[in-house]
């Protein structure tokens, strides 16, 4: 199998190699604590989006686009920017009941996205061959999320210093800042129509 990779699809495993690190890194700021965890976790999705965008101008560049690597980079970013984005999340301090459906709902609809996407690629292409738009945001712009947890954690606001504090409802706590990665995933599976570059 390994044969029938073509230069992008390495740059598409660096995104999910990327992706892995950074929930390794944010589960070491779990079990040891240590800003520079919640930091090089951080890094390592900004890495992943790098390798992110480097494996489809290579694909353009080469003219190796495949169904293969479409497969393998949905799944790369499923890893990168829907799980790794709600386990920092998680590690960060919103770890109530309902803080973990919003993340848990994050991800399903990052997964849902990208599905969606791999599904109606060739019908939206049409003639031309290319994609002229998204439908929903791509989940790569979670990656902001991740730049807001970045600088929370610079200031010092994570665990129980979280911004916005904490909301008891009836079962569970909810950090309100956990309805950014609600919005996030909305917006992911909405018919919001964004132009391709």
């Amino acid at each position: 199998m390994i044969r029938e990779f073509q230069l992008a699809d390495w740059f598409t495993l660096g995104n999910a190699v990327c992706g892995m690190a950074a929930i390794f890194s944010i589960l070491g700021y779990v079990a040891q604590g240590g800003l520079v965890h919640v930091e090089h976790a951080c890094a390592l999705v900004f890495a992943a989006l790098v390798f992110d965008v480097l494996d489809g101008r290579i694909a353009r560049w080469r003219q190796t686009a495949s169904a293969l690597g479409r497969e393998l980079d949905s799944l790369a970013d499923v890893i990168s920017f829907g799980v790794a984005p709600a386990i920092i999340a998680y590690g960060c301090g919103m770890r109530g009941l309902y803080d973990r459906v919003i993340l848990a709902y994050f991800v399903a609809c990052g997964v849902s996205r990208l599905a969606r996407y791999n599904v109606t690629a060739e019908a939206m292409s049409g003639e031309s061959g290319k994609v002229s738009h998204f439908e929903g945001t791509p989940i790569p712009t979670s990656f902001l999320l991740v730049l807001l947890l970045t600088v929370a954690a610079t200031r010092g606001a994570i665990g129980d210093a979280l911004w916005f504090g904490t909301t008891a409802l009836p079962g569970g706590l909810l950090h309100p800042l956990t309805l950014v990665f609600a919005v996030s995933g909305s917006l992911m599976i909405s018919r919001l129509r964004i132009p391709k570059p």
